[in-house]
């Protein structure tokens, strides 16, 4: 309560507080994609999973031992792997079929996806060796490639929301 002085009497207001609440449907979510009319939107395996089940169905994406050692190398760590993504998404344009997954161990890091049979195979060991030799001076740690290759970029699609 506060006092709210006048010149001849000083009256008491009271201190008024009042309970907001939100309906249950204004509720977001993250991580998760909105369902279509048509049920058109094609997901593959690792969109479909939403972001609770990471630990469960998704933890050969998540692996990650740089923080094993009081975590300090964070930040270089996600800049890092900005770069790599970024990297290896210009060097084979319009080939990744799925995320690019980065899995860290020790010193070692490995990128694996899931890339269209498109290319020539001479042309396909030269971009997997320049990509490796560039990433491992770069980074001053061994990189390894991990590509499986599909026909077709439908061939991944895992359902339609």
């Amino acid at each position: 309560m506060f006092h709210v002085q006048s010149t001849d009497k000083v009256a008491i207001v009271p201190q008024l507080r009042h309970f907001h609440a939100s309906a249950a449907c204004c509720k977001v979510q993250s991580g998760r994609y909105k369902i279509t009319p048509k049920r058109d939107r094609p997901l593959t395996y690792e969109m479909a999973n939403p972001p609770h089940f990471i630990a469960h169905r998704k933890s050969w994406n998540s692996w990650d031992t740089t923080t094993l050692l009081d975590g300090q190398r964070a930040a270089e760590t996600a800049v890092e792997d900005v770069f790599i993504r970024r990297f290896v998404t210009g060097t084979w344009h319009d080939q990744f079929c799925s995320e690019i997954i980065i899995k860290r161990q020790h010193n070692l890091i490995r990128i694996a996806g899931i890339i269209k049979q498109g290319i020539a195979v001479r042309k396909m060991y030269f971009l997997i060796g320049y990509t490796e030799e560039l990433l491992s001076n770069w980074l001053q740690c061994p990189v390894k490639l991990e590509l499986q290759t599909v026909e077709n970029k439908e061939s991944t699609i895992f359902k339609y929301i």
